[in-house]
């Protein structure tokens, strides 16, 4: 089967430093981030580019956690970073901006994720 491509490119960095974990946003992508406050939630799309490996795309069964003690199941019913598409979906709480660099509460992806976009969280939408 023919399968269309598409282009995503980053728009900044995930980052943690200490305590700290931060969405650090490309000089052009700043305006884009316009209108976000201080103890707002947003969603967080990452690549995760650890997993961003043809053989972790074709991985469609897995143990959730990867604790081979839970049945396996299909990736599509789990969170596994093993997926035909590495992409991560988190929703944080904006601790503080400064600058180009979105302060949130700690998630579970390494220190130098790509981030992918951001998109305010929305009470009516995202339940």
């Amino acid at each position: 089967m023919l399968r269309n491509e598409y282009k995503i490119f980053e728009i900044g960095m995930f980052k943690k430093e200490g305590e700290n974990s931060y969405l650090e946003i490309y000089d052009e992508f700043l305006d884009g981030i316009d209108g976000l406050t201080k103890n707002s939630k947003i969603l967080v799309f990452l690549w995760f580019n650890r997993s961003d490996e043809e053989c972790k795309r074709k991985t469609l069964m897995v143990h959730p956690r990867g604790n081979v003690k839970n049945p396996i199941r299909g990736v599509f019913s789990t969170r596994s970073p093993m997926r035909p598409n590495p992409i991560a979906l988190y929703t944080v709480n904006i601790e503080k901006i400064l600058g180009n660099k979105i302060y949130i509460e700690e998630i579970d992806a390494f220190s130098e994720t790509p981030l992918i976009d951001i998109k305010n969280y929305s009470k009516e939408l995202d339940f």
